[in-house]
């Protein structure tokens, strides 16, 4: 799904998107309310994200809102800012990439493909400018750093649920995109990187 507020900006990337194989965009959305509706009427496996909205919302804040209600989609911030708080912002917000709008087409194209496979992407002029390499708790959200303290106590999907008021699904998601985020595969590692990081 392509979240823009300038149609023009849209057409241009589905035009470029839509000639790579296996892209296929499914949905378009201008402001915060239209692309959570689509996200409810179609699966969507990633959104390309723009910072400003129309409506007063932000991409950064609808992020965080899509991380909460549908932590399996990924989101990957498409932008012209080249600041650095806004990267912090988005990867805290779940963003799992964040690429620059005057990046060449194939650079997208890579990002895209580096996040839709399990990957992160940050733009080379921005992950140039991080004066220090974000620390593993700094990669996740509140949510999932939530999550990862009951992983930590030993509990298991439905007691976090549970205990959180989410549907075994979603801490499924979020338990799945730690993983990734921390390049941890093994439920073991897990708990030992949860406990050995002070997250009980």
């Amino acid at each position: 799904m392509l979240v823009d507020d300038h149609p023009l900006v849209r057409d241009g990337l589905r035009a470029r998107l839509e000639a790579v194989p296996n892209f296929a965009i499914v949905a378009e959305a201008g402001s915060a309310e239209e692309a959570l509706q689509r996200a409810e009427e179609q699966p969507i496996d990633l959104i390309l994200m723009d910072i400003n909205l129309r409506g007063g919302s932000n991409g950064i804040d609808l992020t965080a809102r899509f991380h909460a209600s549908f932590p399996e989609i990924a989101v990957l911030i498409l932008s012209m800012h080249d600041k650095t708080e806004y990267l912090m912002q988005s990867v805290q917000a779940g963003a799992r990439g964040y690429v620059l709008k005057d990046a060449p087409g194939k650079d997208i194209v890579h990002a895209i493909e580096t996040v839709i496979s399990g990957g992160m992407y940050y733009s080379a002029a921005l992950a140039q400018k991080l004066a220090r390499p974000m620390t593993p708790g700094q990669l996740l959200t509140a949510r999932e750093r939530q999550v990862l303290q009951h992983i930590a106590n030993g509990e298991s999907n439905k007691q976090i649920a549970r205990d959180l008021d989410l549907s075994v699904r979603t801490v499924e998601a979020h338990r799945l995109n730690i993983k990734r985020k921390l390049d941890i595969e093994g439920q073991a590692e897990l708990i030992k990187f949860a406990v050995e990081n002070n997250f009980r």
